[in-house]
Order: C-alpha cells, then structure tokens, then sequence
C-alpha cells in the first residue's frame, strides 16, 4: 500500500501478514478522492474510519491535510500498526480500539465524512445496521457523507439515504447523506 498524495505521497507502508486486512486499492483510493476533492476542503474536515484495518484511508486524509481523524478497528494487530505509523509520520491521529457497533451507538460526535470498509463477507443486514446507526445517531455534520466501501456484487441502493455509487475493478463505493 502507498499513501497516493499529499505531504507523504508515495510512501509506502508495508503491513505484516498476520493482519486481517484487506486495504483499499491506490487506483480505488486515488478515484475515491478525487470525488471528495471536488466537494470537500480535506483540511477542514472531521473524518471517522470504521474498521480502520492498516489505516490506509486514515493515512490518506492525514496526507491530504486533514487533522481530526478518528480511526476505529477492534483488532489488536491493526491498532499496534496504525499506532505505529502515526507515530512514525507525526499524523496525530485519534486511534480507538473498540467494535464499530458499540463505538457508534456510544458516540456523541460528529463527522464530515464517515468512511466505513467493513469485511467483504459481510451480510446487507450488518451495512443496514451501520448506516442506520450512523443517522439514527445524527453522526454526520450538515452536508456530512458516509461512505461505504463494499464488493461490487454487494447492492446497497435501497437503503434509504442511498446518493450513489461508484465502482472502480471488484471495488465499489456507495455515498449516503441527508
């Protein structure tokens, strides 16, 4: 994985075998970003990173200039790693070990993007339940975005503050707002 652009771009970030991750693609993340570029001042903006991994995303808008990011991952290995590179790159990120549910039905703040990569095998009932607790929760600023990132054969339109999606090779990206 590298961090596309940005202060750090190029950088390369090698995570051990061990961990459970899957991390989003540059040409995906590349694609992604463009998107926000076109809506979002990235350094202004109050991100949260569900099921954080190796903080691909996280290490992206701390590039980009973001400065309030919030990584969530419930996997030890990957918050040892995240902890690490933060330290290494002087990110100042906010790392949280902890369930994406129980993060989200506890959480008070709120967010200007919500960037959810959950396990590919992952059932539409659990994406209901994230996105549904990500509005019921009122997590999301005005003009907020949550972003889902899932496998293409995963369909997600239906979902009721379902904006669009975007697929780049087996990735895809669907955008909820208000």
């Amino acid at each position: 994985m590298r961090i596309v652009s940005g202060l750090h771009r190029g950088k390369r970030i090698t995570a051990p075998n061990n961990l459970p991750v899957r991390p989003t693609t540059d040409m995906a993340k590349e694609s992604l970003f463009n998107i926000l570029n076109n809506s979002y001042y990235l350094e202004d903006l109050t991100v949260l990173d569900l099921f954080a991994g190796i903080g691909s995303i996280s290490f992206e808008f701390a590039s980009r200039g973001s400065t309030n990011i919030t990584s969530v991952d419930q996997h030890q290995g990957c918050i040892q790693f995240l902890k690490k590179i933060d330290n290494e790159l002087d990110l100042g990120l906010h790392i949280v070990k902890s369930d994406v549910y129980p993060f989200l039905d506890k959480n008070s703040g709120k967010y200007d993007i919500i960037f959810a990569d959950p396990p590919y095998g992952f059932e539409l009932e659990k994406f209901q339940k994230i996105i549904a607790l990500v509005f019921t929760k009122e997590l999301l600023n005005e003009n907020g975005l949550l972003i889902v990132e899932h496998s293409k054969h995963t369909d997600l339109s239906q979902i009721e503050t379902f904006q669009k999606s975007k697929t780049y090779g087996g990735n895809c990206f669907s955008f909820f707002g208000q």
